[in-house]
């Protein structure tokens, strides 16, 4: 009985290896992402201070709460960026090549949702302590500062691996939806350009009028990052943050179900040409 439950994980964690350790494999990549990212949240800040220094009594967020924010989307930003994709996925569907993950003995729902995992957190982690490290020794407020306190520190992690699995439930839905079409890059730019406005990513939601803002918390987008950088940066706290995370928690299971019967049914219908 033991084997039998423990056979299937060792399964799912050897994807994870697998593709964790090619991942690692890009240092260059992860050297000049560092620097791209770096320069992108300096200038993000340069931004936002100049717009304070006009006016702070229109900012909605200290700007160290601000500026950690941004800090901590440009470190992990492989792991919560919406049009971040494993593009040999697409092309399995499209070239017929999902015909062999489908002989694999294996949920290819729970492979493809490890694979994405291993291939995002592979990329940011070479990226995000030289960020980190570096950044918080900028002066305040413009430098990264973790939460002050424990129980702040635990929420945000808490909020931060959901915010992670939610934005991997939402990849693969993406994903599915290319069985139903001919091209899926079409579906992708649109699906990525609307989940990364949504989630915080070009304008972070306190900044949105008030009746926006609040229909994008209740949007699934919002618990991928908005939220546990909130957390994390001190802007949400008290019973916010916890109502906040329960909605993280309900788009994870709702949107995991949902893809697992979305993926069941298409490939019920698959067709693959060739031979």
């Amino acid at each position: 009985m033991s084997g039998a439950v423990i056979n299937p994980v060792r399964k799912y964690l050897s994807f994870f290896r697998i593709r964790f350790s090619a991942g690692l494999q890009y240092r260059v990549a992860a050297i000049a992402g560092v620097v791209t990212q770096f320069i992108w949240g300096t200038m993000e800040i340069l931004l936002y201070e100049a717009f304070w220094r006009t006016d702070p009594s229109a900012f909605p967020m200290a700007r160290g709460e601000l500026y950690t924010y941004i800090w901590l989307q440009q470190a992990l930003l492989a792991m919560y960026m919406p049009w971040i994709f494993d593009n040999s996925i697409f092309d399995q569907i499209t070239n017929g090549g999902v015909a062999l993950e489908l002989c694999r003995p294996a949920d290819i729902y729970t492979m493809w949702f490890v694979k994405n995992c291993s291939m995002r957190l592979s990329r940011v982690l070479l990226r995000c302590i030289p960020i980190f490290v570096i950044t918080a020794f900028l002066p305040e407020p413009f430098g990264f500062r973790p939460p002050s306190d424990l129980l702040r520190l635990i929420l945000s992690l808490i909020s931060l691996i959901l915010g992670f699995l939610l934005m991997i439930a939402i990849a693969m839905l993406i994903y599915i939806s290319a069985f139903y079409t001919l091209d899926s890059r079409g579906v992708r730019m649109v699906a990525a350009t609307v989940a990364e406005f949504c989630a915080g990513a070009v304008i972070p939601l306190p900044f949105l009028p008030d009746g926006v803002r609040r229909v994008m918390d209740l949007l699934p987008f919002a618990s991928t990052q908005s939220t546990p950088f909130l957390i994390f940066s001190g802007s949400l706290t008290g019973s916010d943050a916890f109502w906040a995370m329960g909605l993280q928690l309900f788009w994870c299971i709702a949107l995991i179900a949902v893809g697992k019967l979305w993926m069941r049914s298409a490939l019920k219908n698959v067709v693959l040409q060739g031979g």
